[in-house]
This record gives structure tokens, C-alpha cells and sequence, in this order.
């Protein structure tokens, strides 16, 4: 049987972390994997992490299994945060193994509800978001974002093709800091995209991955809570690998909203879904975010550190748009200090992409899309320079 299989393409992203470590080169700089780093280069465990998993240690006293849809106190929690109070006689939710699987039980829940429903992408987004689509036979179209010749929104575009979506279709939408292009729409362009898919009858589905890299953890989720406000029914996938840091805990979250009379049925599929994906859902990072969210100290702890992570990678986008401006005489890369998250896609070519990675050990995605928070205020002058160079 297993002679019959192909060899399946490789993710760009890993492949690009595999060159890094092979990269024997001193100051080399590693622009590609989406995790945030300080500025030695690691990515820490927070403060309130650490705290919560000592507490947990120290009254935990059995590891049997939890609840298919995870534990709710998690799931009371996670929700809240995203979405504030008032959502909860409407919310059916279930925990993940991290964002990519609270996105991929979406994706089977509009697949077991409505078959043949079209999933609307962004262009570009997340490769995975396309790959997951396809693979489940899912019909597929994509609706126009960014505009590469101004590194901005193409929001003409964007509102004319949603305005192509039938009755039914789904249409995911990047919650705050759009990867990987870190341009995002504001509130009044976020109100008239509701509007239209409103007028359409679509199914919003939003990717909550970076609530508090932006503008902050209210400001991150007005977004979504607009949405959640504006419609019957919207699916929410989100993930606490950004802001709290547990990457390898694999600690996501699908929210269904629905009306009161179907969340049990609603809440009765999502829990099927678990138990034919991986039956129950991996606890520990869980825990570690109950336990932050349910102690006042924990929590703020966690809201001040997250913070500094967030005005951090600000500073060094207003830092790399200065030193970019100095090192090529222009304004051309002002919009990075514009842009929010973790990710901007710069607008180079894929062969100065190729360029910058061979002569000076830079890594980033083909696309150009940089991880700002891969660097630090050394390496900023230091990439700005080899940019320049390669233009």
C-alpha cells in the first residue's frame, strides 16, 4: 500500500528553518518561523507561565483524562477574553491542539453542516489556511487584500469581491495582525465589510491567532466582537501560542456561536468532532491559561509582560523603518511602522529574497514576509543595510 504514496510538498516555512541551523555562518539572522524572540534571541517562557505551571504541579493529582470538549472552565475563560461578557447562552466551544486545530475542527464542522459550502480566503494568508481547505474537498476561492505595489490594503478590491459570496459560503477573516502581510483593515472598514457580508448571508469564520501583538488585547479583539454582535452564527478559531507563549503546548479554541435553542446540538457536533479527530484534547496549556486567567495576580502579570512583548515589536518596527529610510533614501518601507503582529511582507522580489539569504545570511519567506520579532536593535541596522543592498 504505502508504495503507492508521492512524496507530498514541503512546508516553505520549515524548510527555511532547516536551512537556518544548517547556516554555520556568524550573524546569521532568522526572519522566517512565526515565534517571538527577546532580545537574546529566545523565545521565553512568561513570568505567569512559569508561576501557574508550579501551581499546578503542586495541587495536581491526577492526569486521567478531561472532557472531550476540553475543560470548560478553560473554555469559559479563553471565551471571555476574546469575546468579553453577554455571549454565553450563544457560545458552543471546544479546545484544540493550538489554533491550526481549532481551524481545522472548523473547517470539519462546515464540511459536516453544509458540504458543499465555498471557503472564501484572503490573498494572500496563512499557507495553511488553503492547504487544510483542499485537502478536505472544500470548494475554494480567495477574495483580493493587499496591495503590493503600496503595502497596503486593496480595500476596493477586497469589498467588490466579497460582494461575489452566496448564501452559505464561508469567509474567513484574520481577527488583528493579518498574516502574513501585517496590514489590517480599521474599525470602519471592519463595519463595512460586516455589512456587506451581512447583506450576503455568509458564515464569518475568524483566525484570532495574535489577540494582544497589536494594539492590545481589547483593541485585538474589537474585531471579532463586532462580528460575534453582528451575526447569528460565526465561527471563531483562536490560539494562546502568541500570547501567552506556550507554543508547544498546543492550546487552542473553537467558539460556535449560534442561537440559544441550537447550541446544545451545535455543542453536541463539536464535541463528535474531537472524539473522531483525537478524542480528548491535550490539557496542560489549558491549564496554565485557566490558571493565569482565574488569578488576579497571575492575569496581571501575564497583561504586563504580554505588553511589553507587544511595545517591543513596535519599537522595532518604528526602528526598522527609520534605519530602512536612511539606508535606501526613501520612504518606501514606511509602512512598516504602520503595520501590527508579528509579520510584514516587505515587497522584495523572490530572487532578492534568495540574494539576501546567500551573501548575507538573511533568512525570510520567499514572499518577503519578515517576522519583526526575529530581530533586535542590533540586527536592525544590520538588515536594513543588506535591504538596501540588494535593491
Amino acid at each position: 500500500m504505502l508504495e503507492a504514496l508521492t512524496q507530498q510538498p514541503q512546508d516553505k516555512i520549515l524548510q527555511l528553518i532547516a536551512m537556518f541551523r544548517e547556516d554555520k555562518r556568524d550573524g546569521k539572522i532568522d526572519l522566517g518561523v512565526g515565534v517571538y524572540k527577546d532580545a537574546t534571541g529566545l523565545t521565553p517562557v512568561m513570568r505567569a507561565v512559569k508561576a501557574a505551571e508550579k501551581k499546578i504541579w503542586e495541587a495536581e493529582t491526577t492526569k486521567t483524562y478531561t472532557a472531550l470538549a476540553g475543560e470548560p472552565a478553560y473554555n469559559a475563560a479563553i471565551t471571555a477574553l476574546i469575546l468579553g461578557d453577554g455571549f454565553g447562552d450563544r457560545a458552543a466551544s471546544i479546545s484544540t491542539p493550538g489554533g491550526t486545530g481549532a481551524l481545522r475542527q472548523a473547517f470539519e464542522l462546515v464540511k459536516l453542516a453544509r458540504p458543499g459550502a465555498k471557503v472564501w480566503l484572503s490573498a494572500p494568508t496563512w499557507p495553511n489556511h488553503p492547504s487544510m481547505v483542499k485537502f478536505l474537498g472544500l470548494p475554494m476561492a480567495e477574495y483580493r487584500y493587499f496591495d503590493v505595489k503600496t503595502s497596503g490594503l486593496d480595500f476596493a478590491g477586497l469589498i467588490e469581491d466579497l460582494g461575489q459570496v452566496t448564501e452559505g459560503d464561508v469567509v474567513l477573516l484574520h481577527g488583528c495582525c493579518h498574516n502574513p502581510t501585517g496590514a489590517n483593515l480599521s474599525q470602519a472598514e471592519w463595519d463595512e465589510v460586516i455589512a456587506v457580508l451581512k447583506s450576503r448571508k455568509a458564515l464569518p469564520l475568524v483566525d484570532l491567532a495574535y489577540q494582544g501583538f497589536g494594539d492590545g488585547l481589547d483593541a485585538d479583539a474589537e474585531a471579532t466582537r463586532k462580528v460575534a454582535a453582528a451575526f447569528d452564527e460565526v465561527l471563531i478559531a483562536a490560539s494562546c501560542s502568541k500570547n501567552f507563549g506556550i507554543y508547544r503546548e498546543r492550546t487552542g479554541v473553537l467558539i460556535a456561536l449560534t442561537s440559544a435553542d441550537r447550541k446544545a446540538v451545535v455543542q453536541g457536533n463539536l464535541n463528535f468532532l474531537n472524539r473522531q479527530n483525537f478524542s480528548f484534547p491535550p490539557d496542560h496549556g489549558a491549564r496554565i491559561v485557566t490558571t493565569i486567567l482565574e488569578d488576579a495576580a497571575l492575569t496581571a502579570d501575564w497583561k504586563a509582560e504580554l505588553e511589553e512583548v507587544r511595545l517591543n515589536m513596535l519599537g522595532l518596527r518604528e526602528q526598522l523603518a527609520s534605519e530602512l529610510r536612511k539606508a535606501t533614501n526613501s520612504d518606501r518601507f514606511d509602512f512598516v511602522a504602520d503595520h501590527r503582529g508579528m509579520f510584514s511582507r516587505l515587497g522584495l522580489s523572490e530572487a532578492q529574497v534568495v540574494k539576501l539569504r546567500e551573501e548575507f545570511g538573511v533568512y525570510m519567506v520567499g514572499d518577503s514576509r519578515i517576522n519583526i520579532a526575529g530581530l533586535n536593535k542590533g540586527t536592525v541596522p544590520v538588515l536594513a543595510k543588506a535591504i538596501a543592498s540588494v535593491l
